[in-house]
């Protein structure tokens, strides 16, 4: 009978250990083959099972790519080929240290390919169609130097910057003169401003020249390409589709670039990366500003403000995943990597760990690109990664936030590192460590625990043998999620935990003195956090729900609240309770309570004999009415002024038979 599912495993030419039996059952799979050399004379083995499997999955990531061809070359010849899945255990497990631990190594191993057989989400897509259209900007020389490398391929138009010698006119690529002031936009979709533009006339005998200036201009293009060799035109620009910056003056960039310029026409494929809850979004209410946080960190500046919520613009975002990592109600979460995807694999990993080690494993945290490639170089030439330190690959590390670094630790891990790949990483990643490192320092656990590294620290061994962390059970969102593991970190009940300016968890405080209880505080609370007593003059709070937004801040009139960042653990911070309160104004003629004692009697103290309106005590009176009562006052008291005469004696017919 076929077999279902078959795991193929290699051992690089016996240079790698494994257990075979621990690395079926975590694959799941009906049976394991294990051979020496799956690349080179074993191959006939991978293409025996990739024809007969129902789905193969190959212990290999080095010779993915080979693996993928064969596949191909199989489907080809029989119409029929399994489905194949790789995955390295080689660079991440199997070449470690000669004194690691064998159990440390079987565990990781079976816990990398269990995580493995996790569903991998699925980001939507949308297309891009570029026409080739192109605008080169740039000194004289090397603009048009690029235009005869692209002009086969794209539409150019060059826009030189300086005061060089007028070239002729071309038919193959249009020109002009003039400086950039601004740009916008992506592949397919580039929307450029210059100031004082100048177009070339092509017409005429003699010495070509450009026409009148254009105090400004706009143009749009697909491609744009930057060799002004200044500042580039956006942040971050590499991860700009369509748009290419180079030092002209560097040998070779010319030609670099032009080769991959001249691919960008025709339709591709974008991945939306994001996905935006725009009803969750605390950004502004009622013109009022509110949190910025995603617009704070974005690298790209895909995210604008748009009234009371955010925007991303899909054709911008790189998915980098800063936003989804700094946002305090989750408005904003990742396609591709979705905080529930990543704690259900960070909980599988350790929970395999720790049933072939009866020990807590550490994490790390690493890009696809740099990162993956430092810990194949380590493992191939060093000691590769700690036998206790499994590896969690990402896009992009910006992704990891506080959330996620807790839900590690709720997992049962004792560590956590994140190997950033430049300066840059770090800098992106400094808030949300900081943040976590408070967390931990105020739940009396080391703040080390969580720390950015270099590649050399993947080889060190942790401090925690023989440690076994209880883990938590990872369900709700991320705000829950770290409430729970730090609460279950706490040996104790801890006091609220002082948090960084910027935490997205705290309290607010009230001047007493300064507020009038208007509650325009609690009518514009994005999350809910503030409400009002049904039955008097009061504000209420809840601890929980207050994600440090500001947007309370800002609305008050008498600038009465401030600000507090911390954490409380206790279970009444996800109760609501009192902040502020007075006693109600009762109606001076039916007792009826209405407004705020304090505010009636200050209004009071002002009017009398302050105002014209007010120096008869009769008219003071009506502010200590409640609505009722002051209209009928102000009908049918004594010397009312909307009173009317009084009302004459009904004549009846007997009156008119008696005259």
């Amino acid at each position: 009978m076929t077999a279902h599912k078959t795991l193929l495993l290699c051992s690089c030419d016996k240079t790698q250990r494994f257990d075979p039996k621990a690395l079926q059952a975590a694959a799941g799979a009906e049976q394991v083959v294990a051979v020496n050399q799956l690349c080179g004379h074993d191959m006939g083995i991978a293409a025996e099972h990739l024809g007969a499997s129902n789905e193969v999955l190959i212990a290999c990531g080095q010779q993915a790519a080979l693996f993928e061809r064969l596949a191909e070359d199989i489907h080809t010849e029989t119409r029929h080929v399994a489905p194949l899945y790789t995955i390295d255990i080689r660079d991440r497990a199997g070449w470690s240290a000669p004194d690691a631990k064998p159990e440390r190594l079987a565990g990781k191993q079976a816990a990398l390919v269990a995580a493995a057989q996790l569903p991998a989400p699925n980001a939507p897509s949308k297309n891009i169609q570029s026409s080739g259209v192109c605008c080169i900007i740039g000194p004289t020389e090397q603009a048009l130097r690029m235009a005869e490398l692209v002009k086969d391929d794209l539409g150019v138009t060059c826009i030189v910057t300086d005061a060089g010698p007028i070239q002729l006119p071309s038919a193959e690529y249009d020109m002009a003169r003039g400086q950039l002031t601004g740009a916008y936009g992506a592949l397919g979709n580039f929307k450029l401003e210059f100031a004082q533009l100048q177009t070339l006339n092509p017409a005429g005998r003699g010495e070509p020249g450009y026409g009148a200036a254009k105090a400004t201009a706009r143009s749009e293009c697909d491609v744009f390409i930057d060799l002004r060799g200044g500042a580039p035109a956006f942040p971050s620009h590499q991860k700009r589709n369509g748009y290419f910056w180079a030092d002209p003056k560097k040998a070779g960039e010319l030609e670099r670039i032009a080769l991959t310029a001249r691919e960008r026409v025709g339709e591709f494929e974008k991945t939306v990366y994001f996905r935006l809850e725009e009803a969750l979004c605390a950004h502004s209410r009622a013109n009022q500003p509110g949190c910025t946080r995603c617009l704070d960190v974005c690298p790209t500046e895909a995210i604008f403000s748009a009234g009371d919520h955010v925007q991303i613009d899909s054709d911008i975002c790189a998915g980098c995943g800063s936003c989804a990592a700094v946002c305090p109600t989750s408005a904003i979460t990742m396609n591709e990597t979705p905080f529930e995807a990543l704690t259900q694999a960070l909980d599988v990993m350790a929970r395999v760990y720790r049933e072939h080690t009866n020990e807590s494993p550490r994490l790390v945290f690493h890009t696809l690109g740099a990162g993956a490639e430092a810990i194949a170089y380590l493992a191939r030439y060093d000691d590769g990664l700690a036998d206790d330190l499994i590896p969690m690959g990402l896009e992009h590390t910006d992704r990891i936030g506080h959330a996620e670094i807790m839900a590690a630790f709720g997992a049962g891990y004792a560590e956590v590192l994140i190997l950033a790949d430049n300066e840059l990483d770090r800098r992106a990643l400094a808030a949300e460590v900081e943040l976590a490192q408070a967390m931990l320092t105020g739940t009396h656990n080391s703040p080390g625990r969580v720390r950015v590294i270099d590649p050399i620290e993947l080889c060190n061994a942790g401090d925690n043998s023989g440690r076994v962390s209880d883990p938590v059970l990872l369900v709700g969102g991320r705000r829950d999620i770290t409430r729970v593991t730090l609460t279950a970190m706490s040996d104790t009940v801890v006091a609220p935990i002082p948090l960084p300016k910027g935490a997205p968890y705290g309290a607010i405080e009230i001047d007493s003195d300064k507020c009038t209880l208007c509650l325009a505080c609690v009518s514009l609370c994005t999350t809910g956090a503030l409400g009002d007593h049904p039955d008097r003059p009061e504000i209420q709070f809840t601890e929980n729900a207050c994600v440090q937004c500001g947007v309370c801040d800002s609305t008050c009139p008498e600038t009465a609240i401030t600000l507090i960042p911390r954490l409380d653990l206790s279970k009444e911070a996800l109760s609501a309770r009192p902040l502020h309160g007075e006693e109600p104004f009762e109606c001076i003629k039916c007792g009826t309570p209405f407004g705020v004692a304090s505010t009636i009697n200050r209004i009071v103290e002002k009017l009398e004999n302050q105002h014209w309106m007010y120096k008869n005590p009769d008219n003071l009176q009506l502010i200590k009415m409640c609505d009722d009562c002051r209209v009928k006052s102000q009908f049918h008291a004594d010397k009312a002024p909307m009173a009317g005469g009084e009302r004459p004696r009904v004549r009846t017919s007997d009156d008119y038979l008696d005259s």
